[in-house]
């Protein structure tokens, strides 16, 4: 028999007053004044899809292709799926261009309460001027920064459903939607096909406290469905945590979902941690038995090493070393793409004059 789960940790149920409140108070601007009893009849109908835990209101039976085909399958999650699935196709068609997708991790923006661009922004910006010249080459921007200056935009923190059984984890995420607790809005499903449709990756962050900044963490975390996770809901009985548990100790076979892909890092600091951050992302991206294009294509450095945060974008401007770098590291990524397609090894070296040789 498998481990039941452990349970035990306090009630999180909310009384209709906790609700109400929280509920109203996206309508707190005066111009909702004039709609108070629609807004009432809102709540009513929020609350009662809250208490009565409807996460899926919408779904139909999974059909053909699932290990239960009469489970009623989310339309939120069906959806999800066959994005992915389309992004999977697009990445293996030898006939189409290499996909690059380039990821600002930065969430500051001049859009929002910073009033200035990001560094991070400025080196992904070099490195996609030298990606764009490519003919064969077609280049999609993740930039995370909208997080926190886009209206309704979302990712939600992982439930960590992994940590109590792989097949739990579902493959792409279906913790989200949830529809009764207002958990909506959630970007991780456009996400999935991004990595997935990707041949090779560019993350460019800065360090933040020794850290991910917040909204690459997230969506790190909201990864590890890539790595192991139950393509089939339908086999866990959804969020049956036992049955789960029974199906992983048959013997999980952790599918690796981006297994393949070439990344490239390039991590920024201004004091400290910039190292610790890089070797973090390159361990993370290489446990889902994704590849460093070369050593080039990988590296951690200091913009203004303890100069004042104010002319921080001046030293960048000064540091023509560090965006040669950052040029470098486009092009070694582009060429390991470019042999990787053609079937050749690899080369474990730099593909590209170092700029700083020792």
């Amino acid at each position: 028999m498998p481990p039941e789960p452990r349970k035990g940790m306090p009630d999180t149920a909310l009384t209709r007053d906790v609700f109400d409140r929280r509920f109203r108070e996206r309508f707190i601007d005066p111009a909702f004044d004039k709609l108070k009893s629609e807004i009432d009849r809102i709540a009513d109908a929020a609350w009662d899809a809250y208490s009565d835990g409807r996460k899926a209101p919408r779904t139909r039976k999974a059909g053909a292709g699932y290990a239960d085909p009469d489970y009623e399958l989310s339309d939120d999650w069906r959806a999800a799926k066959s994005a992915v699935e389309a992004a999977q196709r697009q990445h293996d068609d030898r006939q189409g261009p290499l996909r690059i997708l380039m990821i600002n991790g930065s969430s500051r923006s001049e859009h929002t309460c910073p009033g200035e661009m990001s560094k991070s922004w400025r080196l992904l910006e070099i490195a996609r001027a030298v990606l764009s010249q490519a003919d064969d080459v077609e280049i999609e921007v993740l930039d995370l920064s909208r997080l926190s200056s886009e209206y309704g935009l979302h990712i939600h923190p992982c439930k960590a459903c992994f940590s109590t059984a792989a097949p739990l984890c579902h493959w792409p995420c279906s913790c989200y939607p949830n529809h009764g607790q207002g958990q909506v809005q959630d970007w991780m499903a456009e996400i999935y096909t991004m990595w997935v449709r990707a041949h090779g990756v560019m993350i460019v962050a800065p360090v933040h406290w020794y850290q991910a900044p917040s909204p690459l963490k997230l969506m790190m975390d909201r990864m590890v469905c890539a790595d192991g996770g139950n393509p089939d809901p339908t086999a866990s009985g959804g969020k049956d945590a036992g049955r789960a548990k029974a199906l992983e100790l048959q013997g999980w076979h952790y599918p690796r979902h981006l297994e393949g892909r070439l990344f490239s890092l390039i991590v920024h600091g201004d004091t400290e941690g910039a190292e610790t951050l890089r070797r973090m992302l390159a361990d993370w991206l290489t446990s889902m038995h994704m590849a460093p294009a070369a050593p080039g294509a990988v590296l951690e450095r200091y913009i203004g090493y303890f100069r004042p945060y104010a002319t921080s974008h001046e030293d960048l401007d000064a540091d023509t070393d560090v965006q040669e770098e950052v040029r470098i590291a486009a092009r070694t990524l582009l060429e390991a793409l470019r042999r990787k397609r053609d079937g050749k090894l690899l080369s474990t070296g730099t593909m590209h004059q170092e700029r700083r040789p020792k």
